[in-house]
């Protein structure tokens, strides 16, 4: 959602404007840097106002500021995981007797009760700025601050006028695996300014299904996306990115996009999602190329430690992989060694305009790399992933866990973009999806056999 918000302008609280609640089920890109992924204000005048951010220290934060008082509470734990959906509640009501029980944090259908700090000035019976009317109610960013957009997915985003509720409104505890998953909402009233975005209807993002009709305005570049809390596609992860910091690796636009901002160096990131069985389907873009160097696109031991240098030819063992060498030639990465500026393999090196596939293999330990579509091994010939035929490497250590892995070299102005089957490059949709994606949306035809890297296909394929 970066840089884009939904809006909806407040009309007449429900009963005195002494409750609400805000629910939202939210899985982040981007880490250490702070976003707002709720706030009411008024646009022209931001005095007063409410919302619910992540700090840049990664903390939790809710702050109800009126002209009677505050309501502020920040959590002492941290929340990093560009993995996982979390289930995220604030809740306000102005009718407890006690001033802590007057603001509340809830994640994953648990209170939050380590708080690092809390100011609670907001007196009882007192109306909330959240439900005001002629304030602005927005969904994933601050209007008022363009830096402070939420990076990252939400779903099922309700807002509750004039009740405060609990979790299992919203969601329950899985009875196999012990998890907190999402129900339908149950024994909601909405209220006046109440209302439940599903994201269903890519033409209408801003929808509201909570029956009042309450829909919201599109205001940016919202994209919808089929990873969804109870299926989660692979990402970037920028806590396993070796040398690199988060500004530098930069997990923008879902977790897909790898890019740099400036300095030396080569820096290296790998996903989230590791396999060690299975056949596996993904396809990389390079954003941006610039002389000698550019990137190295492949798999990776998650035994291995994340390793700099592999750019400036250093063999590290457990990489398997081809590294963009430039316009007109690659280097070839296998285990601790390297094949140096090879034209074979695709008679010639790797553009912008190029999209490179990988169909990884655990089961026969065989990784095959395409260009455009078309599987080539070192030498040259065409490979078939669904016949075992040509495959770029062999020898994967069956059992063993890899996950994709990318390095960048920085000082050249050097990017890449990944699709693990959500049907964008970016913030850029394929142009037209291949088939046999079984759901997921690739550029070109998935080999048969092979799926997306996402949680429901692991828990079936894996």
């Amino acid at each position: 959602m970066a840089n884009s918000s939904l809006s909806r302008a407040n009309t007449s609280p429900s009963g005195n404007g002494y409750k609400y609640t805000f629910s939202a089920w939210i899985k982040r890109s981007k880490i250490s840097d702070r976003q707002m992924f709720w706030r009411v204000l008024n646009p022209s005048a931001t005095t007063y106002y409410s919302y619910m951010e992540f700090q840049a220290d990664d903390r939790l934060h809710i702050n109800e500021y009126s002209s009677n008082g505050t309501l502020d509470i920040v959590t002492s734990g941290y929340y990093r995981d560009t993995h996982a959906w979390y289930h995220v509640m604030g809740v306000v009501d102005t009718t407890q007797g006690t001033a802590g029980d007057r603001v509340k944090i809830y994640v994953n259908g648990s209170q939050v009760t380590a708080l690092a700090s809390s100011t609670l000035t907001l007196g009882q019976n007192q109306a909330t700025t959240g439900t005001e009317s002629g304030k602005t109610n927005y969904v994933g960013g601050d209007p008022a601050n363009n830096t402070r957009f939420f990076n990252g997915y939400m779903s099922h985003v309700a807002f509750v006028d004039g009740q405060a509720l609990t979790p299992t409104n919203f969601g329950e505890t899985d009875s196999t695996s012990g998890v907190w998953k999402f129900k339908p909402p149950s024994g909601v009233t909405w209220g006046n300014n109440g209302f439940h975005l599903k994201f269903e209807n890519s033409g209408n993002l801003g929808l509201d299904s909570s029956g009042e009709t309450n829909n919201l305005t599109d205001s940016g570049n919202l994209k919808q996306s089929i990873s969804t809390p109870s299926n989660i596609y692979n990402t970037l992860n920028t806590m396993d990115s070796g040398y690199a910091s988060s500004t530098i690796l930069n997990t923008a636009n879902g977790g897909t996009t790898t890019m740099n901002t400036s300095g030396f160096g080569d820096y290296g990131v790998r996903t989230n999602l590791a396999v060690s069985k299975g056949k596996w389907y993904w396809e990389c873009k390079n954003a941006a190329v610039n002389g000698a160097g550019g990137n190295t696109m492949g798999v990776l031991k998650m035994s291995q430690r994340l390793v700099q240098n592999i750019m400036s030819g250093s063999p590290v063992a457990g990489v398997y992989g081809i590294q963009r060498y430039n316009d007109s030639s690659i280097n070839i990465h296998t285990n601790g060694s390297i094949a140096s500026q090879n034209t074979a393999m695709f008679g010639g090196g790797i553009t912008t305009s190029d999209i490179i596939g990988f169909a990884l293999d655990m089961d026969n330990g065989k990784l095959y790399i395409s260009k455009n579509g078309a599987y080539k091994d070192s030498s040259g010939n065409t490979g078939n992933p669904a016949t075992q035929a040509y495959p770029t490497f062999t020898g994967l250590s069956t059992g063993e866990f890899y996950s994709f892995y990318t390095e960048i070299r920085m000082n050249n102005d050097n990017g890449l973009q990944v699709n693990f089957g959500e049907g964008r490059f970016g913030t850029t949709a394929i142009s037209s999806a291949g088939s046999n994606g079984n759901g997921s949306l690739f550029e070109y035809d998935v080999p048969s056999g092979f799926y997306a890297l996402n949680t429901k296909n692991i828990n079936t394929y894996g």
